[in-house]
């Protein structure tokens, strides 16, 4: 079979832009802001790589080239432009063009008019994938309808170079696309561009949050594309407007999250207080004069973390654990937390304007990088391990340092006061996710006894999140009913059975709504932090691993602004709406062990399997697991048999697990084989297999400038399972400052391995000459 175009060449440098730029802040709804993943390709890359897999070599019919008139005349015209070339390097060379030896350069092979067309050709192609990877034509019909009338073209081509196959009927079919797996979905991206381009697309993870993620991605906005949404306000008017793509659902979403969030507001709306502006508080913050006897709505709560002083003269007081007294650094809009230190204890003050000493107020009660904190009624140096003690005797409690609330031009800092602190400190669930922290989630905060998932949260982000999870059932019961009223039929059967009914849409709603859940669980937990320089709340997930915080953010869950019910709601339906144009083109995720899985027979296959041992998915997925399960474990059942995500199976190499390096390589190896044994056996003749290998930056090179132990080990099974490679491409798909450790391990780059089937009489050579012609 003639060469795709992924085989010979691609145009590298507009897919690096555009994948560098999909990951820049600011531009706007994203697919991957439906539910956070690891690692996530950048949907550009995805793009630009499948279509180039699919899409024929112009070597592959350069005849039919030579048979087209107009391409024929463009092509001599370029055939002139490089012999007129060409003879110039055949003439007199000055002194100056002639090499160091005296000798005159050798003009190179005469051009050829089949090269100048096939050049051509290529270049055409070149130019729709730098127009398909620009993050701005994501949705553009004319776009994307050019790149799958390539795609089909060359799918025709393919047929009829197979005709006489033996199982043409069955591979062979022009008037049918082949499907599309990915058999390591992670993040979906990669499924949800194949769906883009035309494909009917799967996606299958062993880990059931990918699992979610992707059905929320390529399954449900398809089943229910173009359909109005069920909800009240909607259905008065009904016929003013249509419904394209997921446009109805998201409408839904909007409105049943706005329905819970007002039924939230009467079960724990008391647990989140306005903050009066009394005569006391102005007459020591003058300028809240302004504010006098208004009740202002509080977007956040600052808190510490604290021990008892380790000074014997002030054991009595829980002195505060602070990285940062500075609220805000913005110019202009300055703000910082003072203690006022008396002779038996201290307070907590709040002072607007820019502090003399911004230096220290920036470190906090912190002594260096790693010299633990100061006692803030002493000076006695904490170490860090009298904080361990002390928190695995269960002995760190929390301060109140601040408040964030909403005043009329931005941010107003008040200080903290008793009945708002002991409020907090009075909330109680009832219920707390008892799931132990496994991996990178424990190597940090379980130092300090924090040990299982509801240990990362104060107690009302408990109460917050518990309540909205406990809601699901109820906002299911009422899709159901309004939809029924809408007039849409009920099969009573459910989304994970298949239904297309008000039950399965009702199932499909509560499933967004618990993506939302995801993000107020990401954004408000006890371990988030305050960023002064953006006077903004900051993710958990700053990096792939749980790394403990001393102070931190909760955010007014029930509040209009920062981080709240009602945006994360918005959120998650903006970044829905991206895949609204993908209607017509079916899609699929299941949970399946990627080394027995059979889901890939007769498909396109592109893939980002893990990375050896550098990010355990399954360990960091239970944080959001614990609460999917409580929420979604009636409408998915079947993935919510287990209290936490599997993990002997998965495919990294951790050695905790496995109880040694060695064992721990030996087998990632084995697994890793397997399913690429299964991919170089099921995917379709026709197409080579894309896989994308994640370089660490610390895998470069070791003292020696030779150790690549991931990278040999994960070629090593992909040579092992049959395939041969046929193409290696280098694409930056993260930005190279992404915070991931406080060491160099960057995915910076991922490498493209184009794979096909290794035919058995193939030449072999020796696994040192196959890795050194690779890393060359």
């Amino acid at each position: 079979m003639g060469k795709k175009l992924i085989e010979v060449a691609l145009p590298l440098e507009a897919i690096n832009i555009a994948s560098a730029r999909e990951k820049q802040p600011g531009i706007g709804a994203h697919p991957r802001g439906l539910h956070l993943w690891w690692a996530r390709r950048p949907q550009a890359a995805a793009r630009a790589v499948i279509f180039a897999q699919m899409v024929d070599d112009p070597t592959s019919y350069v005849d039919t080239l030579l048979n087209d008139p107009k391409k024929i005349k463009v092509a001599e015209i370029e055939l002139k432009r490089r012999l007129d070339a060409w003879n110039v390097r055949c003439g007199l060379y000055d002194d100056a063009q002639k090499n160091g030896d005296g000798s005159i350069p050798e003009p190179g092979e005469t051009p050829k008019l089949e090269d100048c067309i096939t050049d051509i050709e290529r270049q055409r192609l070149f130019d729709i994938i730098e127009e398909l990877v620009l993050w701005e034509n994501t949705n553009n019909l004319d776009v994307l309808e050019k790149a799958r009338y390539e795609i089909l073209n060359s799918w025709r081509r393919t047929c009829f170079q197979n005709a006489e196959h033996p199982k043409a009927s069955e591979l062979f079919d022009q008037n049918k696309l082949p499907g599309f797996h990915d058999p390591f979905a992670g993040g979906g991206a990669i499924p949800l561009e194949a769906q883009r381009l035309g494909l009917a697309s799967f996606a299958s993870d062993l880990n059931p949050v990918a699992v979610l993620i992707n059905k929320g991605m390529i399954e449900i906005p398809q089943k229910f594309a173009g359909l109005e949404p069920v909800n009240p306000d909607s259905l008065q008017k009904a016929g003013l407007q249509t419904w394209e793509g997921a446009q109805g659902l998201t409408e839904d979403i909007r409105y049943y999250g706005e329905w819970m969030r007002d039924k939230a507001e009467e079960l724990i709306g008391n647990l989140y207080p306005n903050f009066e502006i009394t005569q006391q508080i102005v007459n020591d913050r003058s300028d809240l004069s302004k504010y006098l006897g208004q009740k202002l709505p509080v977007i956040a709560y600052i808190w510490a973390r604290t021990v008892k002083s380790p000074n014997p003269a002030f054991r009595h007081v829980d002195v505060p654990l602070v990285s940062n007294f500075m609220l805000s650094t913005k110019a202009g809009k300055e703000a910082y937390i003072e203690p006022v230190i008396n002779a038996y204890n201290y307070k907590l003050t709040v002072s607007n304007g820019k502090p003399h000493d911004v230096a220290i107020k920036s470190r906090g009660t912190t002594v260096g990088k790693r010299g633990g904190f100061l006692c803030l009624m002493s000076n006695t140096p904490i170490t860090y391990e009298y904080i361990r003690e002390e928190g695995m005797a269960g002995r760190i409690g929390l301060r109140l340092m601040a408040i964030v609330a909403g005043g009329d031009r931005g941010r107003v800092y008040l200080p903290p006061t008793d009945e708002m602190e002991a409020l907090a400190l009075s909330a109680n669930s009832g219920w707390k996710p008892e799931t132990p922290l496994h991996g990178k989630c424990r190597v940090n905060v379980s130092l300090y006894g924090m040990d299982t998932y509801g240990d990362l949260y104060s107690p009302r982000q408990l109460i917050a999140l518990s309540t909205f999870s406990d809601m699901i059932q109820d906002v299911r019961i009422k899709v159901k009913n309004d939809a029924i009223s809408a007039g849409l039929s009920d099969d009573s059967k459910a989304l994970s059975h298949g239904g297309l009914g008000a039950t399965a849409y009702a199932d499909a709603v509560a499933m967004y709504m618990a993506f939302t859940i995801s993000r107020l669980a990401d954004y408000n937990s006890s371990i988030a932090t305050w960023k002064p320089s953006g006077e903004q709340v900051m993710q958990t997930f700053k990096r792939q691993a749980l790394q403990m915080t001393w102070d931190f953010p909760e955010s007014n869950v029930l509040g209009n602004s920062g981080i709240c019910w009602k945006s994360a709601v918005k959120y998650t339906a903006d970044n829905l709406k991206i895949t609204s144009r993908l209607s017509a083109i079916p899609g699929n995720s299941c949970q399946q062990d990627a080394s027995q899985q059979s889901i890939s027979i007769g498909k396109v296959i592109s893939t980002d399997p893990p990375y050896y041992d550098n990010i355990g998915y399954a360990d960091l997925s239970d944080f959001f697991y614990v609460w999917l399960r409580r929420a979604l474990k009636d409408v998915f059942p079947e993935l919510f048999t287990t209290m936490a995500v599997p993990k002997a199976e998965e495919l990294v190499a951790t050695p905790y697990r496995h109880g040694s390096k060695e064992k721990a390589e030996a087998f990632f190896l084995e697994g890793m084989t397997k399913a690429m044994h299964c991919l170089a056996k099921q995917a379709h003749p026709a197409f080579p297999v894309t896989i994308y290998y994640a370089f660490k930056q610390s895998e470069t090179e070791d003292e020696t400038g030779t150790t690549r132990t991931g990278w040999e080990t994960f070629l090593d099974a992909v040579i092992r399972a049959g395939f041969s490679l046929t193409g290696t491409w280098p694409i930056r798909t993260e930005l190279a400052n992404k915070v991931i450790g406080l060491n160099a391990n960057v995915l910076a780059s991922s490498i493209v391995l184009v794979c096909r089937q290794r035919n058995a009489d193939a030449l072999s050579i020796t696994r040192r000459e196959g890795f050194s012609a690779l890393n060359s």
